[in-house]
C-alpha cells in the first residue's frame, strides 16, 4: 500500500499537484532514506546541481501555482542528506544586487514567470510564495530585477489582488 501511494504522490506532483508533498516528506528521513527512494516518492528533479563536497542537490519546484520550491541534498553515499524549502524570508534576504540568475536560481529555485520590461531594459523573475490569508485570498509574489548583463538590480514583493 505505502508503495502505491508512493507511485501515486509521484506521478501527482509530477503533474504539479502537491498533496502529496505533506506525505513524502513524512516518510523520507535524513541520514537513512536514499537517493532512490526520493525519485519514487518525488519524480526526476526540476535541476540538479553538484556541489564541492561529492553531494548534489535535486531542485523540486511547485511553481507556478504552489508555494514551494524544495532542494534536495543526497549524498556521495546516495543518502538524503537534507530537505529544505527555500522559498522563505531568509533566503529573500541573501538576494543582492550583482547576483546572476544561475545564483538566484541556486537558491530559489525556477520561478513561476519571467517577464521583460523594454522600457526598463530589466527583466523580472517572480515566485509565488503565499496563497494569501482567509477566505477573501490574495496571492503574494517576492520578485528579483536582473539589468541586460543578467545581474540582479532589485526585488520586492507584491499582492495580486482581485478584482
Amino acid at each position: 500500500m505505502k508503495r502505491l501511494l508512493a507511485w501515486l504522490c509521484a506521478m501527482l506532483s509530477a503533474l504539479g499537484i502537491t498533496a502529496c508533498d505533506y506525505f513524502n516528506l513524512r516518510e523520507l528521513k535524513p541520514g537513512v532514506s536514499t537517493a532512490t527512494e526520493v525519485r519514487e516518492r518525488f519524480g526526476p528533479p526540476r535541476m540538479e546541481w553538484k556541489n564541492e563536497d561529492g553531494s548534489v542537490t535535486w531542485e523540486y519546484t511547485r511553481q507556478p501555482e504552489g508555494i514551494e520550491c524544495f532542494m534536495i541534498t543526497i549524498g556521495p553515499d546516495d543518502i538524503l542528506r537534507q530537505i529544505d524549502q527555500v522559498l522563505n524570508e531568509q533566503n529573500f534576504a541573501r538576494v543582492v544586487n550583482g547576483m546572476s540568475g544561475d545564483e538566484v536560481r541556486r537558491l530559489l529555485g525556477k520561478p513561476a514567470r519571467s517577464q521583460f520590461f523594454q522600457l526598463k531594459h530589466e527583466t523580472v523573475w517572480e515566485w509565488k510564495v503565499s496563497h494569501g490569508v482567509g477566505t477573501a485570498s490574495e496571492p503574494e509574489f517576492f520578485t528579483v530585477s536582473f539589468n541586460t548583463e543578467g545581474r540582479v538590480v532589485g526585488s520586492g514583493r507584491y499582492t495580486q489582488y482581485r478584482r
